[in-house]
This record gives C-alpha cells, sequence and structure tokens, in this order.
C-alpha cells in the first residue's frame, strides 16, 4: 500500500494537481470582502428593525465560507510558502471569524494524522457528544440522557457550535503551554470583539442586539458542524492498538460527499474529503480532478471508496450518533418494565 499510494502520487503530481491556483483564491477572497461589505452596509442602513437578522444569518454563512479558506491556508493549499500562508489563516480565522489559527491547527494536525484513531483524533474525543461506544457508557446523569438521543439533537446541538468554537479558542490561549502567536492572537481576538460586538450594541436596541448575535453564532455553528461532520463520523472507528499504512488510514476513515461544482462551494472543498486526506495541500479547484485518479486506483487496489449523498451522508450521521448514544444506557434497565412503569 506504500508503493500504491507513491504510485497515485506520482500521478497527481504529474497532472499538475497540487499546482497552487492563486487566481481562484484572489476571487473567492474578493467575493467574500464584497459580502462582507455588503452585509455591513446593510446592517447599517437597515437600523432599528428585526430584519436585521437576515444580516445575522448572512455573517454565520459568510464567516464559515472565510474559516474554509483558512483552513486551506493551514494546508499550505493557497501559497507556496508557509509563513505566508500562515499570516493568511491567522487573519483569516482570528481577526475576521475570532477562532485561534494556533488552536486550529494543533488540533486539525491531529486529526489529519490519525483520523478516527482512539486517543489520537481529537475530533472523536468526547465533547458533549459521544463518538465510541466507550464514551457513551461513562455518561451519567443529563449526560447519559442526551446520549441516549444524540443523534436526534446532533442538529440542535450544533446552534451552539458556534459559542463553543470562541470559548475553546480563548481557553487554549490562556492555557499553561508555549502557544505560538499567543500575544498576537489574544490582541486580534481582542481587536475583533470590541469592534464587532461594539458596532452591534451601539446601532441596535439591547434585545434585538443579543438577538443578533444569538442568530449568527447559530447559523455559523450548524453551517460549521454540518460541513465537517459527514466526513469522518459513521466511517470505521480505528482502535489504538491497529497499525494501517497511510493510503488505507485516510481512504478507509473518509467520505465524500456527491456533487457538482455547488458541493465544492458549499462545503468548501470538503466534499472531497477522500482527496483532501490524502493530498491536504491541493488547491480546491483540482480536488475533483483527483477524485477520477483517486477512485480508479481504489477500484484497482480493493480498497473501498465511500460516497454518499447529501441527505445519505447526514442520515449515516444521525444513524451513528444513535446507536452509539444507545451504550449510555442502563444494562439492566428492562424495557418492559419501563413500559409498565409508564403505563
Amino acid at each position: 500500500m506504500t508503493q500504491s499510494y507513491t504510485a497515485v502520487a506520482q500521478v497527481v503530481r504529474e497532472s499538475g494537481l497540487l499546482t497552487r491556483t492563486r487566481w481562484f483564491y484572489a476571487l473567492v477572497l474578493g467575493a467574500l470582502a464584497l459580502a462582507l461589505g455588503g452585509a455591513a452596509t446593510g446592517f447599517i442602513l437597515l437600523g432599528d428593525t428585526w430584519y436585521q437578522l437576515l444580516i445575522a444569518g448572512a455573517l454565520g454563512i459568510i464567516f464559515t465560507q472565510i474559516a474554509f479558506v483558512a483552513h486551506e491556508a493551514s494546508h499550505r493549499a493557497v501559497f507556496t510558502s508557509g509563513p505566508h500562508n500562515d499570516r493568511l489563516g491567522r487573519t483569516l480565522a482570528t481577526a475576521l471569524v475570532g477562532i485561534s489559527y494556533a488552536w486550529w491547527m494543533n488540533k486539525h494536525s491531529r486529526h489529519h494524522a490519525n483520523p478516527n484513531k482512539v486517543g489520537k483524533d481529537p475530533d472523536i474525543d468526547f465533547d458533549t457528544i459521544s463518538f465510541t461506544e466507550e464514551d457513551a457508557a461513562k455518561q451519567k446523569g443529563l449526560m447519559a440522557w442526551i446520549t441516549r438521543r444524540q443523534g436526534y439533537l446532533f442538529f440542535p446541538l450544533l446552534l451552539l457550535e458556534g459559542v463553543n468554537l470562541h470559548v475553546t479558542s480563548v481557553r487554549t490561549l490562556f492555557a499553561r503551554r508555549r502557544i505560538e502567536g499567543r500575544g498576537l492572537e489574544l490582541g486580534l481576538i481582542a481587536a475583533r470583539f470590541i469592534v464587532y460586538f461594539g458596532a452591534i450594541f451601539w446601532f441596535l436596541p439591547l434585545g434585538m442586539a443579543f438577538a443578533f448575535i444569538a442568530v449568527q453564532l447559530a447559523v455559523f455553528g450548524v453551517y460549521m458542524g454540518a460541513s465537517f461532520a459527514p466526513n469522518h463520523k459513521g466511517m470505521p472507528i480505528v482502535s489504538a492498538d491497529s497499525k494501517l499504512d497511510f493510503f488505507s488510514k485516510q481512504v478507509l476513515t473518509s467520505r465524500n460527499i456527491i456533487g457538482g461544482w455547488w458541493a465544492t462551494t458549499l462545503y468548501g472543498g470538503l466534499n472531497h474529503q477522500v482527496e483532501h486526506h490524502l493530498f491536504p495541500s491541493m488547491p480546491r479547484p483540482h480536488l475533483a480532478k483527483a477524485r477520477r485518479i483517486v477512485k480508479e486506483h481504489c477500484a484497482t487496489v480493493g480498497v473501498p471508496y465511500t460516497e454518499a449523498t447529501v441527505p445519505e451522508s447526514y442520515g449515516i450521521v444521525v444513524s451513528y450518533l444513535n446507536r452509539v448514544g444507545l451504550s449510555a444506557r442502563n444494562p439492566f434497565d428492562c424495557p418492559m418494565v419501563t413500559e409498565y412503569r409508564r403505563s
């Protein structure tokens, strides 16, 4: 399999699919700048009206799209220079979106190194939702109640994910360990907090201002969570002591979402998750072409290549989370007795 990956990587490289596409990201960033400017203009012109909540929802979408580009910069997909990518990523993620770039780099790099591997992948660590049966079985009280229904509660819980991302970022920056760019990021987040929230509370009545922030964070959280969740949730979990080659590890734990240019735009390239994990630095416009190469190669070497439509992917996630959540049930509970008590 090591030789197999080398072979497919050579084909991808010779096809020019790892070449940077600065023109594409210039267009995307230009469009996002216009969208952000339009939202700010609309915010000022609308004034004291509940139609401001439409602007809040639009900002949630815009911030997520900005985060997609920051994610690509963290993978060195925008520029050939690492420092240039880091400067762009930190500007977009921290100054505009309000998320710590250093925290994201650390967390996401560990995920890419060992996707869905117990004890190695931070994306399957317990955080309100249990992704393994062992974590589900440990939950007690209210958390056990949530865990048993976590599949159905997944999207409602994502309404709070925006708040969670911001809080986790700030908490990480105050951690007692070396964090690159800690002072800069704290300064950028503080400046964003003052400018963004200051403008909202200055222009809008108190109640409307809180509603604006709540809608923006809710849309941002749902969009971010719904974009990253279909990629690995419901795919095989790798035990802590398992050893897999790079090619198998990345392909077997990843799921693509079927769709054309609209899916790539909607998910910021994350719909091509298999190709993204095999070639993290590949620019977004080349992922669709790489998909054909990788899919044919997987068929040749006998490695399952997983794709699903948007509804299918979310259905898989919900079913998987509910199945895992059942592990939180008391093994001594008798369904007949429980039903009898209810009656």
